[in-house]
């Protein structure tokens, strides 16, 4: 198991352009260093989820209509995400609102066919001489 998810953490989707940090509202009451902890329902797109700059997945409406318009020229177009809820790598660790995420093997799936993976937990050692 890694490190849970908490606020600060940066997602990676396979469809987007750009990193993005995880929004995590303190609705959980559990801190790890002092952030919120992230649970299976921090998926709620432009809440928790903000955008990856551009997408290229050809699901995306907006990505469709660039391409309709630029006669079948794959291009980017603007990152709108669509998710639902997290898939945990360990749902036995519960917290209020459900099972926490970690950086290990959590996903989180886009409606556009874009896999969403952490690739940094949020949390920072701090080393006290």
């Amino acid at each position: 198991m890694g490190m849970w998810l908490s606020e600060g953490a940066l997602l990676e989707c396979d469809m987007g352009l750009a990193p993005t940090p995880l929004n995590v509202l303190p609705i959980n009451r559990v801190v790890a260093d002092f952030m919120p902890i992230a649970s299976i329902v921090c998926g709620v797109p432009f809440l928790n989820i903000v955008p990856f700059g551009l997408c290229k997945s050809p699901a995306n409406p907006a990505v469709a209509a660039i391409i309709a318009s630029s006669l079948g020229a794959v291009t980017q177009g603007p990152c709108i995400p669509m998710t639902e809820a997290w898939i945990p790598a360990d749902p036995t660790i519960v917290v209020t609102t459900g099972p926490c995420i970690d950086n290990a093997a959590s996903i989180l799936m886009c409606d556009w066919g874009g896999v969403i993976k952490p690739t940094l937990s949020g949390q920072m050692c701090v080393l006290v001489p």
